[in-house]
């Protein structure tokens, strides 16, 4: 992102509503001048944030929707730490990302039709799993489900997105318990607790964990370096957020 990106952005978000701004920077104890200039030092993590989000649930809300709602998310987090230091950042990715994943449930972001076709899917995948006694083929799930390519694949998208909607419930619950009185010590508990799980994933779901929310590649572009299809892609990812949530909640 450009300087005058940042600043557009910025202005954007104070015409919007510089009364709201302005009350949060009194009650974190910073001018308006000093919280615009945080703002628009992390205003590119919002746009990250987004864009990772919006691979997932684009269907549901637009990328500029959701860096609106997460830079309401980055102001609560201002207000909420005070002045930034070198903990801040992973503390305002969780706010951001905790602000459009609300946003994202209170729209009830798959209709109850939608849910329950996706519900039949789901069961008649573990009855052929079952069946076969492995993890069916591709080509046996469409088969078995009477679907072509596109149906599956937006099957295991949904199902991806709804996997990583629960498990960032759990995450959520996790940081703000550690983040009560944010602290550089609670933060690397959080991070070391978070290394730990993903050490419990196998060496596929990793990198896949890696290329998703470190190098922010697209499940496309995902599917193309390991010589996967999409759905797959979407499958692994599910996996390893269910694997993640089930290992926090143990911790």
């Amino acid at each position: 992102m450009t300087t005058g990106d940042n600043v557009g952005y910025s202005a954007e978000y104070l015409d919007a509503g510089a009364g709201d701004y302005q009350d949060a920077a009194i009650g974190a104890g910073m001018s308006p001048r000093d919280e615009q200039r945080h703002l628009v030092a992390y205003a590119p993590l919002v746009k990250r944030i987004a864009r990772q989000l919006n691979s997932q649930a684009s269907s549901v809300m637009s990328r500029e929707d959701m860096e609106q709602i997460g830079l309401m998310g980055l102001l609560e987090a201002l207000r909420r730490y005070g002045t930034p230091d070198t903990g801040f950042g992973s503390y305002a990715s969780l706010r951001v990302r905790g602000a459009i994943l609300d946003e994202l449930r209170r729209q009830d972001w798959r209709p109850r039709a939608v849910r329950q076709d996706s519900h039949k899917l789901r069961d008649g995948l573990r009855a052929l799993t079952r069946r076969l006694g492995r993890e069916p083929s591709e080509k046996e799930a469409m088969e078995a489900l009477g679907i072509d390519a596109a149906e599956y694949y937006q099957h295991m998208l949904d199902e991806s997105a709804e996997e990583m909607l629960s498990f960032d419930e759990v995450l959520q619950e996790t940081t703000d318990q550690a983040h009560s009185a944010p602290s550089p010590e609670e933060s690397y508990l959080v991070r070391r607790s978070l290394e730990q799980v993903l050490g419990s994933l196998n060496e596929k779901e990793q990198r896949v964990i890696q290329m998703i929310y470190e190098f922010e590649l697209s499940y496309k572009e995902i599917a193309a370096v390991l010589d996967l299809s999409d759905a797959r892609v979407c499958q692994l990812n599910k996996s390893a957020l269910a694997k993640m949530k089930a290992a926090l909640q143990r911790a």
